[in-house]
C-alpha cells in the first residue's frame, strides 16, 4: 500500500502537462453486447476537457450514443528496465519505468458549432503546429463531414514509476545502469527522473515527487 502510494501522480499540473504531451489517447467504450471497445485516438484537452474528431459513422458513435459512461487511458513507457539490473539470475525482477493517466468520464457528441470549430482548431495547433492550413470556422461545410466527442472527466488519476520508491543511492545507481545500456529512450528517461549527464556520468539534479 506504501508503494502504491508513492506512485500516484499528486500534481494535477503534472496530469495536464502529460496529457498535452502525448500523442495518443485510447478510448474505451461499451458494447451493444456488453464487451468494452478500446480505440486509440487522437486527442486534444480543453479546460479540462478531452476532444476527439471521428469519422460519423461507427461502432464507437453508436457505443457512446447509447452509454455515455466512458474510460480515457493515456501512458508513455520510459524505460524497460532488464532482470539483470537487480539480480543475475532472477527473471522476475524485470520491470519498467512509465507515466500513466486514466479518466472516467462522460462522452457526449458536440452538436454546438462553434465548439466543434474550437476543438478541431486545437486538434490541429496541437498536431500541425506548423500551421499551413484555414482555421475552421462554425459556418464551414467541412464540420458537417466530421463528428467531435467529448469526454468530461469525472475523474482523472495519475500513476508514474520513475524511481521514486527507490532510495537516493538506488536511484543513482539505476540511472548508471540505464545510462550503460544506452537505449533509445535511455537520455530523455534519465532526465525525466531528475539527472543530467555530466563527464559521463548521471547526476541527481532534483528528487521531486510528482
Amino acid at each position: 500500500m506504501q508503494l502504491l502510494g508513492k506512485l500516484v501522480i499528486k500534481s494535477k499540473d503534472k496530469i495536464i502537462q502529460f496529457l498535452n504531451e502525448e500523442q495518443t489517447g485510447r478510448i474505451s467504450s461499451i458494447d451493444k453486447n456488453g464487451y468494452p471497445q478500446i480505440i486509440p485516438m487522437n486527442f486534444v484537452l480543453i479546460n479540462n476537457t478531452v476532444y476527439m474528431h471521428s469519422h460519423i459513422r461507427g461502432e464507437k458513435l453508436d457505443n457512446v450514443k447509447r452509454n455515455s459512461k466512458v474510460g480515457f487511458e493515456v501512458d508513455r513507457n520510459l524505460e524497460f528496465l532488464p532482470s539483470y539490473f537487480f539480480d543475475p539470475n532472477d527473471a522476475s525482477l524485470a520491470d519498467t519505468l512509465y507515466i500513466s493517466v486514466v479518466i472516467k468520464g462522460e462522452a457526449t457528441i458536440v452538436s454546438d458549432s462553434t465548439e466543434k470549430a474550437l476543438a478541431l482548431n486545437a486538434l490541429m495547433k496541437k498536431y500541425q503546429p506548423e500551421g499551413k492550413y484555414e482555421p475552421m470556422r462554425e459556418n464551414m461545410q467541412v464540420l458537417n463531414e466530421v463528428v467531435v466527442i467529448k469526454i468530461i472527466p469525472n475523474q482523472m488519476n495519475g500513476k508514474y514509476k520513475i524511481g521514486q520508491n527507490m532510495s537516493k543511492q538506488k536511484r543513482i545507481e539505476l540511472a548508471e545502469n540505464i545510462l550503460i545500456r544506452n537505449s533509445k529512450t535511455a537520455q530523455d528517461t534519465l532526465k525525466i527522473m531528475g539527472f543530467a549527464i555530466e563527464s559521463g556520468k548521471p547526476v541527481l539534479k532534483t528528487d521531486e515527487e510528482w
